[in-house]
């Protein structure tokens, strides 16, 4: 019976546990998100970077154009590749915003030259290779997390623990 209760006990803390918004979010009233359009383009081509969350300024790096400034909040900026990308190339965007975790998006040079710019919209799907939903992270959120988690069974032991002392008076 006082097993049952524990592992009631530890339930509900996990339950709230789970519910519970994490610090991070609270923080972080806006997600920083940033778009490359179109993923796929000719060297000489253009593409547009866009960004929006990030309270400063944000930089955007490349290696195949010059070095862009996005505006705070949000915003876009379209760029000319660089003529000498090589063909068949993936290059990672790398997107930096102080205080948040830097993001890229992968840009694939395409053969050929670009006679015009192109302007596709392009589906970015799911961000992989973070984890999956864990990309965002730190160690901070996760040690709050385990000591919640090592609290609320702790408790819930102590408390299954001094019934268990209180029914043999």
């Amino acid at each position: 019976m006082h097993a049952i209760r524990a592992a009631s006990a530890a339930v509900l803390g996990l339950t709230a546990l789970t519910l519970a918004p994490s610090p991070a979010s609270a923080a972080d009233e806006q997600p920083f998100d940033v778009s490359v359009s179109p993923t796929t383009v000719p060297a000489g081509g253009r593409v547009t970077l866009g960004q929006s969350g990030c309270p400063g300024g944000t930089t955007v790096t490349a290696g195949i154009f010059d070095t862009v400034q996005l505006g705070s909040g949000s915003g876009t900026k379209t760029v000319t590749v660089d003529w000498d990308a090589k063909q068949g190339a993936m290059y990672a965007v790398r997107f930096s915003c102080e205080g948040r975790p830097d993001r890229s998006v992968d840009l694939t040079i395409t053969g050929g030259r670009a006679d015009e710019p192109t302007q596709q919209p392009a589906d970015h799907g799911v961000h992989a290779g973070a984890g999956g939903s864990v990309g965002g992270f730190d160690l901070r959120e996760i040690g709050l997390g385990a000591a919640l988690l090592t609290g609320a069974l702790g408790t819930a032991y102590w408390r299954a623990r001094r019934r268990t002392g209180d029914d043999e008076s």
